[in-house]
């Protein structure tokens, strides 16, 4: 069990406050800044565009999270405080109006640049989880989006929130959200030298995973060893799949072509994972197999 009793508050010279907050967006969009320029950018023109178009994405993450925040979350206090919207030093950001207006502000830049939206919004979807990483580690230490309670060895009690011992969930999204998914889209990107590709096949993986994990919510299945060992050998052999005919397709550039070479294949495999399934939708801790040896 660990006790957060963190201060939101980072650094404060006088009257003066920087939290935490504020340096994950910072750090956030430097790091993703950085990794774009570094590793995926390789257009002297593009990258040019790209160093313009940072400022647009501050603004839209800043406006975009705030008013996010007021209209899904708050609508009616801030109505009655409407000045209070301007004061987003007291907290209050949403994700997805953040998200809303970091892509707003990608058309808009490129429009006025008369360039391809697309190859901005590709670069910004690839390097997002760095931000949520950084952003997920400051909700943790501002005690906020915390998760149920629980006994488990590496439960949390939010000192300012309660005395209850909860999931730090904060840190479940920032690993899975964050680093995993980071390093997964790394490795395609390096594999397949593109990054509409990766995000593609990710897009498929991600709209499965949220399939199954909707179903079991919907059935009221709890999650357990088994079920979570299936559900990622089937992810697994989607993305395997997606990769297989993505990389026949490079090759041939013929529909025909990749099914007869590479679907009959993979279809046979899909079948064979698929009767899975039922297994992943057990309600069990784990399965007890007796022998019974009779002379």
């Amino acid at each position: 069990m660990f006790i957060n009793n963190f201060d939101p508050v980072a650094i404060q010279i006088f009257s003066i406050e920087i939290r935490w907050y504020s340096l994950a967006y910072i750090f956030g969009i430097l790091l993703g800044w950085l990794y774009c320029k570094k590793l995926l950018i390789q257009d002297k023109n593009t990258s040019k565009l790209f160093d313009d178009l940072i400022s647009y994405l501050i603004i839209g993450i800043i406006l975009g999270g705030r008013l996010g925040y007021v209209i899904f979350y708050n609508a009616e206090y801030y109505l009655n405080n409407f000045f209070e919207i301007l004061m987003i030093w007291q907290g209050g950001m949403s994700f997805h109006g953040g998200l809303i207006g970091v892509i707003v502000a990608t058309i808009i830049f490129c429009k006025k640049h008369n360039t391809n939206k697309f190859v901005f919004l590709d670069l910004i979807s690839v390097s997002a989880p760095i931000g949520i990483f950084f952003g997920r580690i400051a909700n943790f230490i501002n005690s906020e989006l915390y998760g149920k309670e629980t006994d488990i060895l590496w439960s949390v009690v939010f000192a300012k929130v309660d005395g209850i011992t909860r999931h730090p969930s904060q840190i479940y999204e920032a690993l899975l959200e964050g680093l995993i998914l980071f390093f997964i889209m790394l490795l395609l990107i390096i594999g397949l030298h593109s990054i509409k590709y990766s995000l593609m096949i990710m897009v498929s993986v991600t709209s499965g995973f949220i399939f199954l994990m909707g179903v079991l919510i919907l059935l009221d299945i709890h999650l357990n060893l088994i079920n979570v060992w299936i559900i990622s050998l089937i992810l697994f052999f989607g993305m395997n799949n997606a990769i297989q005919i993505i990389q026949r397709w490079k090759q041939e550039k013929n529909l025909d072509t990749v099914y007869r070479s590479t679907g009959k294949a993979i279809v046979f495999t899909t079948i064979t994972i698929r009767r899975l399934d039922a297994i992943s939708f057990a309600d069990h801790v784990s399965f007890v197999v007796e022998l019974s040896l009779s002379r």
